[in-house]
């Protein structure tokens, strides 16, 4: 039985980490793959917004286990439909065969996306295999062979969606040629971009500025009838948790509608209710004519899926399959998952994302080192840096921030080159909100005082 409710106050540590976590982290690092260990918590047990460690130290969680729990950690209504549907059957092939769960998701996706056209949908079981579906879809319907993306993009680290990828050095080190046929173009990042725009005090001149380049390189390097799909993030991820001005996205889909080419919305990190909205392009104005998505999609079992035009549909079978996709236990929670979602949880990411974007600004105002406070609704991120004149990068400050977060019961992760990311579940209430930012707060000025 849990001895946490979720709803705890505070956080409450002793030493981290203690003797239980270090034997756990010994054993891992002897025998897991490297990959992106971000701090020593050793999870025993979750609830809400809150996690248990094997010690008995106390968390809170404000990284929802990287964007998947939105709904809260070991949701009862969660739990109850994969339990549910665990007693009927675990598998069943749904690419190969049939079964009502996964054609009562599909319908639910295209009825809550955006854009009132027929759609179809191809499930996967990561971020990574939407975006793959989404690439070998939209080549396949358009018959074209190239792609946009952004500078600053994380679309996953597969060969195809590491092409996409262009967020930092270290996830395509080494492992060239990946995927031919993708062009970088800058994002609209007010706070830092190359043109040297202050994107806040002229968003038109950013986005004009994007724009532009994008026509540039159609005009001398690719030509727009052969680009089958622009792939961006509604709020860049991984690369920084990056907001662009409010016209970027009507802008961005003129251009693409003019070119006859697919703009592909990844919503897998920023997407199911992260924003206070259901889909974080819906913020924008913009219908894209596909979304993918991941993560929050079934609160911790593995789903992902590709919504898009029914016309761009794969015409013969097997041009691509799975095997998971579409799991009936995935569909399940994922079914769930979205009622709970429906019923007053995006409206509190909203009401509590006011409250933490209140507080961030005010670190901002207050702090030296924090040079941007930004975000929408709970998928909010501060940027560190040496100076707010020079706006040089600081990671060295950033991650001691994060680690003195942690030792006070704090979990957060990184993004960027130099910022940390604030993406609790979405269930998180006012007092806990309050408590975590004065931790951060701590946490921040202990950092300055020491470096």
């Amino acid at each position: 039985m849990l001895m946490i409710t979720g709803n705890e106050a505070k956080p409450m540590v002793k030493e981290v980490p203690g003797e239980e976590a270090k034997k756990i982290i010994e054993k891992d690092e002897k025998y897991v793959a490297t990959t992106t260990k971000a701090s020593p918590a050793v999870v025993k047990e979750a609830k809400g917004i809150v996690f248990e460690d094997v010690d008995g130290n106390i968390f809170f969680d404000f990284t929802s286990g990287v964007g998947v729990t939105n709904v809260g950690h070991s949701h009862p209504k969660i739990i109850e439909a994969i339990k549910k549907q665990a007693e009927k059957f675990l598998h069943f092939a749904g690419t190969d065969f049939y079964y009502s769960l996964q054609a009562e998701l599909a319908e639910k996706l295209c009825e809550i996306t955006p854009g009132n056209f027929e759609k179809k949908v191809y499930f996967g079981n990561s971020g990574a295999e939407a975006v793959e579906a989404a690439i070998k879809m939209t080549r396949w319907s358009t018959g074209k062979k190239f792609f946009i993306a952004f500078i600053g993009a994380f679309h996953g680290r597969t060969m195809g969606a590491l092409a996409l990828t262009a967020s930092k050095p270290v996830h395509k080190q080494k492992f060239f040629p990946w995927m031919p046929g993708v062009v970088h173009v800058p994002y609209p990042n007010p706070y830092r971009n190359p043109f040297g725009i202050d994107g806040y005090e002229e968003p038109d001149e950013l986005v004009n500025a994007v724009i532009n380049y994008i026509e540039y390189v159609f005009k001398h390097f690719v030509p727009s009838d052969e680009v089958a799909a622009i792939f961006a993030e509604p709020i860049q991820g991984e690369g920084g948790y990056v907001v662009p001005p409010k016209n970027f996205f009507k802008e961005l889909l003129k251009l693409a509608e003019e070119h006859d080419i697919l703009l592909v919305d990844d919503e897998i990190q920023a997407g199911f209710g992260r924003t206070g909205k259901f889909w974080a392009i819906e913020h924008f104005d913009a219908v894209p004519h596909v979304i993918t998505t991941a993560k929050a999609m079934a609160s911790g079992i593995p789903i992902s899926a590709c919504v898009y035009p029914a016309k761009n549909d794969f015409k013969v079978k097997g041009a691509h399959s799975t095997t998971f996709g579409g799991n009936p236990v995935a569909c399940a929670a994922s079914l769930a998952t979205i009622e709970v979602l429906q019923n007053g949880l995006i409206e509190n990411a909203e009401k509590q994302g006011k409250l933490m974007a209140k507080r961030l600004k005010e670190m901002e105002e207050k702090y030296e080192i924090v040079g941007d406070a930004r975000g929408i609704g709970l998928m909010q991120a501060t940027e560190i840096v040496k100076s707010k004149e020079t706006k040089e990068i600081y990671p060295k400050a950033r991650d001691e921030i994060v680690n003195k977060a942690f030792k006070k019961g704090l979990l957060l992760l990184s993004c960027g080159a130099s910022a940390i990311r604030y993406i609790p579940p979405l269930c998180i209430n006012e007092e806990q909100m309050n408590n975590a930012m004065d931790l951060l707060e701590e946490a921040i000025k202990e950092t300055m005082k020491e470096l």
